[in-house]
């Protein structure tokens, strides 16, 4: 897909000071996403998927240290800007929509005046039509019976109605792009799979760029055209979805595929991977998958492979396929 670049983000890297040393969260992250298109992010929680979208939003909470070679939006650099502009971006141009909507909605606010607040706030919008365009917003987003949502509290609404209610919020003021962190966590599989379609639908609709933030490779393949594979603050392998599952490069890439459920043969339980994400105070020498990888030989514990083209689109951080191009350990 010929796309304009939206959003490119080089050499990302997000800091913890924490009394016990500093902690990396995120280390050294590159993205790249054009106009329209869809990028998941995908990694067990604790890698740093979620502090890479606050990054790129410019809410990374003190005493947190954002660093970066280049971090610009439809050129602008991010890194330069004020507070003031910062807050003028966020929601107009871009938008987030978090896991939890309980916790992201006001509690004590009917869904309708929250939504209506985003577009007064950066539209410039009256009652009356901050109203009508609410309305809008939740008939797009597939709620039933609007002016009824509209009056009630969060606390009234199921989970996938709460998470309608954010996505409608975060596509108020037509953004370019849209950051959708885990916005499946706790739905049943069925309203999952509603709330993927929607976002799949809106994209399409809109010419959105989404970045879609996940644990689960299954839902970024119904999702996405480009995969960023994350693991303890590095990405491991990036490529489109349809080469990361006919050809997974990364052992960390074929572990989460292994994680997944069968749907052809006989049933199987999926594969766990042992052990966990190591902490960012305490990471192994050498490659950071090391300790939970099978093929691990003696240098992946001794120095951290680089992140290295493979083709045109691919990329990849593993010794192993450095020894397959001729690279050597």
């Amino acid at each position: 897909m010929n796309t304009d670049l939206l959003l490119d983000v080089e050499g990302l890297t997000v800091r913890f000071p924490t009394p016990a040393g500093v902690l990396t969260a995120v280390d050294g992250v590159s993205l790249r996403l054009g106009e329209g298109e869809s990028l998941g992010l995908v990694g067990e929680s604790g890698c740093g998927k979620t502090v890479t979208a606050l990054s790129i939003l410019g809410l990374v909470p003190k005493p947190g240290r954002v660093e970066c070679q280049a971090l610009r939006f439809r050129g602008r650099d991010l890194a330069t800007l004020d507070e003031a502009k910062k807050r003028k971006l966020r929601g107009r141009e871009m938008a987030i929509v978090f896991q939890e909507p309980m916790r992201s909605l006001n509690p004590v606010l009917q869904c309708g005046e929250q939504v209506g607040e985003v577009l007064r706030v950066h539209l410039g919008m009256g009652g009356r039509a901050a109203r009508a365009r609410t309305l809008s917003l939740f008939e797009q987003v597939g709620l039933p019976d609007g002016a009824e949502i509209y009056h009630a509290f969060p606390h009234q609404l199921s989970g996938g109605m709460r998470q309608r209610v954010m996505i409608a919020m975060a596509l108020g003021c037509d953004p370019l792009l849209l950051l959708a962190d885990e916005p499946t966590t706790a739905l049943d599989v069925t309203i999952e799979a509603q709330i993927v379609s929607l976002l799949a639908s809106l994209r399409h609709n809109r010419r959105l760029a989404v970045l879609f933030i996940s644990h689960n490779l299954a839902l970024v393949s119904e999702t996405c055209e480009k995969v960023a594979v994350m693991y303890a603050g590095r990405i491991v392998e990036a490529a489109p979805v349809d080469e990361i599952f006919d050809r997974p490069l990364h052992p960390y890439t074929r572990a989460l595929i292994e994680c997944l459920p069968k749907m052809e043969g006989p049933p199987q339980r999926p594969t766990p991977i042992p052990g966990d994400v190591p902490h960012g105070l305490a990471l192994p020498p050498g490659c950071r998958f090391s300790d939970r990888c099978p093929l691990a030989v003696p240098v992946c514990r001794e120095r951290e492979p680089r992140l290295s083209a493979v083709g045109s689109d691919r990329s990849v951080r593993c010794w192993l396929c450095e020894e397959e191009r001729g690279g050597g350990a």
